[in-house]
């Protein structure tokens, strides 16, 4: 057994009286745990347990059997004795054959590398091997097993205007408008990486819009855009996190790009990547708002930035051992220049095409047409327009303007289907091509019957298909002057104009067009006399010819003569008889010869 301790002796060590530190290593000798312990003697678990390492170092320290010889004078434990030549060997295996653990080295450092816990250890130690030791041997040894070097950290170093980082963290408690108590608001703080020059805001709510104009406001604030942004994966900046391809939000996205910076979100569980705002939101918190209140955001605002310029932007800033607002002064003139328009701010909402090729949005309806019936859209609404795009490659479709009445339709009257209550207008535009008169009779109808007279209406547009329209419109006038609004007599009168037309044109003589004399293609009148003088001659001897052969038949062919001659009368008479000299006729002069 140990005696007591010093304060000297034990360092930092929570000093026991003589007698408590006899009771705890009495207790520690039987292996008691070190809750039994503290339920016994009332000392705390971690004074216990640096008792029990101290105790641990005594017996490595100390070779052989560990004896409790009279304390010194001044109360302190003599030193151990030295050990015996060429037994530091001896003396390490002796300490690792002190732990009960040590036959099942082999299995247990399998068991660790599967990451099992202590207890599961332990419990599979009794069932398989008989362990007659405590749990708290075996969670000791799991301990030095699981022992490893601290993890070694980059230090990050960036050029002036190359990075920001954002987050959230929580402001101090203000008065909430809508319930009227004290309630903490989401606190957003930008920091420029090279400067540690920060922006803070709080609000009481985020969203995809609001963050977006966060970030617009930091931008304003610092005069310029850093060219990266290093992000945590909160649903306002990235809808799906990936380690490779991480997807952002829509909105976010397009403000970078409005301004030309380039996200770079954070791996998940890894805030050591953004460890320059996490370092500032604890400063705001543990420096500028603890233990304060604030009656409105604004005065909490109003604060934070007077804190800003007058304090933190005035310090030496622990890493770089340098202001803060002089390195600002160095980075601004590296930040980008903002751009000559602000971002739009808009929402962004998924709408599905109806049957009438138009989405819904905010109680009116737009027209979504190339889009097909059925199909979804991502719809961007801004403060005065509308703009439908392709979901899946955003070529914009349409735009339009933001409608402030519930139920408004935006829909051009060319992509609407055929629909005769709504043909007014397409009426009274075909009757205004065809003539003053028809655009006028047309108008009167509708004025006289409503949406009934369409169909009258349709009857006399229609018949400009038919007759001329300038017959058309001479009815229509006609109508006009005699008061009768009425298609039936408009067609009426446009079919007797169009039958004294085509009378007209039978009647009149035609006058004779005159004859072209002189052409490269027309001969001289003595070659055309040459001409018919040789095809006379021509046919003279082919009928000379034509006698000969047929000299024979001659006979048989006055009796077929004769026998038509008497059956001929009336008015097939005249045909057959000069048919039948055509035939004869040289054959009667060859036999006269």
């Amino acid at each position: 057994m140990f005696g007591p301790f010093n304060q000297q002796g034990a360092g930092e060590l929570n000093v026991l009286k003589p007698h408590l530190q006899s009771t705890v290593f009495t207790l520690l000798d039987r292996n008691a745990s070190q809750r039994e312990i503290h339920r016994l003697t009332g000392v705390d678990r971690k004074t216990i347990r640096r008792y029990r390492a101290l105790r641990a170092d005594a017996e490595a320290n100390s070779p052989g059997e560990v004896t409790t010889g009279p304390v010194s004078a001044d109360g302190q434990i003599p030193p151990p004795r030295p050990p015996a030549f060429g037994a530091s060997e001896a003396t390490v295996s002796s300490s690792l054959a002190r732990s009960a653990c040590e036959p099942h080295r082999t299995w247990i450092e399998e068991q660790v590398r599967l990451k099992r816990n202590a207890q599961a250890i332990y419990q599979d130690l009794v069932d398989q091997f008989g362990f007659p030791s405590s749990y708290q041997s075996v969670k000791r040894f799991v301990r030095t097993l699981r022992h490893s070097d601290p993890e070694q950290f980059d230090r990050l170093e960036f050029l002036p205007g190359e990075e920001a980082q954002v987050d959230y963290g929580e402001g101090a408690l203000t008065i909430d408008p809508r319930s009227g108590r004290y309630r903490r608001p989401r606190l957003f703080v930008m920091t420029l990486r090279y400067s540690r020059r920060s922006f803070r805001r709080v609000v009481w709510q985020s969203s995809q819009q609001v963050w977006a104009q966060l970030h617009e406001e930091a931008f304003r604030y610092f005069g310029g855009v850093p060219s990266y942004v290093v992000l945590d994966n909160l649903k306002e900046g990235v809808l799906k996190p990936d380690l490779y391809e991480p997807e952002l939000n829509p909105i976010y996205s397009a403000m970078l790009a409005h301004y030309a910076v380039v996200a770079d979100p954070a791996r998940v569980a890894d805030p050591n990547r953004k460890g320059c705002v996490e370092s500032a939101i604890q400063h705001t918190q543990g420096t500028a708002l603890a233990g304060r209140r604030f009656e409105t955001l604004e005065a909490q605002n109003e604060f934070l930035r007077h804190w800003e310029e007058n304090w933190a932007s005035k310090r030496i800033h622990g890493s770089t051992r340098r202001q803060v607002e002089a390195m600002f002064q160095e980075e601004k003139p590296h930040l980008r220049p903002l751009p000559v328009a602000a971002f739009r701010i808009f929402t962004e909402v998924v709408r599905t095409v109806c049957d009438d090729t138009t989405v819904r949005v905010d109680s009116s309806y737009y027209a979504a047409r190339p889009a097909p019936i059925g199909s979804q859209v991502v719809v961007r609404i801004y403060a005065s327009t509308i703009e439908i795009r392709d979901r899946h490659t955003h070529a914009l479709l349409r735009v339009h303007p933001r409608m402030a009445h519930p139920g408004s339709v935006v829909l051009p009257t060319s992509e609407r289907p055929f629909n005769p209550s709504r043909q007014t207008a397409v009426l009274l535009a075909s009757a205004e091509r065809i003539g003053p008169q028809t655009r006028a009779l047309c108008q009167q109808v509708f004025d006289t019957e409503g949406r009934p007279g369409q169909r009258a209406m349709w009857g006399i547009v229609g018949l400009s298909r038919k007759y001329p329209a300038r017959l058309v419109e001479q009815a229509c006038a006609h109508a006009i002057g005699n008061r009768i609004y009425r298609y039936k007599h408009v067609r009426a009168t446009v079919e007797r104009l169009f039958e004294q037309a085509i009378a007209q044109v039978g009647a009149t003589p035609q006058p004779a067009s005159p004859l072209t004399q002189d052409h490269p293609l027309i001969r001289a009148p003595a070659e055309y006399g040459d001409l018919f003088s040789r095809a006379a001659r021509h046919d003279a001897g082919a009928n000379g010819r034509q006698a000969e052969a047929h000299d024979d038949r001659a006979p048989a062919t006055r009796a077929r003569g004769a026998c038509a001659t008497p059956t001929s009368s009336g008015a097939t008479s005249a045909p057959a008889a000069s048919h039948l000299k055509l035939e004869t006729k040289p054959h009667d002069d060859h036999a006269g010869n």
